[in-house]
């Protein structure tokens, strides 16, 4: 089976301490582990060294990046994670440069990548309702979806030559939380992306 590391980006505050998205994270472990694959999992929060992440990306088959959509991005502590790990990774470990030669200068830009095989799939959570994306009526986002949000993430993992995997959202999960109704869709997810598995393992 695949070897799959897990980030967990969330940054805690007061008002939301990552009950849930270290719930998802716990919920894909047991759902892979039961399946035979091989997990490794990095808590953003909870410090990380460079030098090890490095080699977890060079390991993985797929990285799975579980985080809250916080002000429209990622939360600082993961947005800190990506200068550090991935700026130490573009050495030829995670990409050669930005993969253009001296010869063309302005072609090819984002072509460095050294990850190319390995796949990524987004798993995040926000307080934004479902139905406030792919509705060109709705005000903020204009008919945008979660991706198209989500871009400067996927842009991000491209760079370094990775291909994506279907994304979960987590949705309205302040103001109008259903959890039991995120693990559903949540494990149904994993079934679609990974394999069928035996979900009472993660029930």
């Amino acid at each position: 089976m695949s070897k799959i590391l897990i980030l967990n980006g969330h940054q805690p505050y007061p008002f939301s301490k990552g009950e849930l998205n270290a719930a998802l994270v716990d919920r894909a472990t047991a759902f892979l582990k039961a399946a035979g694959h091989d997990v490794r999992v990095t808590r953003v929060d909870q410090g990380y060294d460079v030098e090890q992440e490095i080699t977890n990306h060079q390991w993985a088959d797929t990285v799975i990046m579980q985080f809250p959509v916080n002000w429209m991005g990622v939360p600082w502590s993961f947005k800190k994670y990506m200068d550090e790990v991935y700026t130490a990774g573009m050495d030829g470990r995670l990409t050669a440069g930005d993969g253009r030669v001296a010869e063309a200068p302005k072609k090819n830009y984002g072509t460095g990548g050294a990850l190319y095989g390995t796949t990524y799939m987004l798993s995040v959570t926000l307080n934004a309702p479902a139905e406030a994306f792919d509705d060109p009526a709705e005000p903020l986002f204009e008919g945008a979806s979660l991706d198209d949000l989500l871009r400067p993430v996927h842009l991000n993992a491209k760079f370094f030559g990775m291909s994506p995997l279907p994304t979960y959202g987590a949705f309205d999960v302040m103001k109008n939380p259903d959890v039991d109704a995120d693990f559903a869709r949540f494990d149904a997810h994993l079934v679609r992306v990974f394999g069928s598995n035996s979900i009472s393992e993660v029930a």
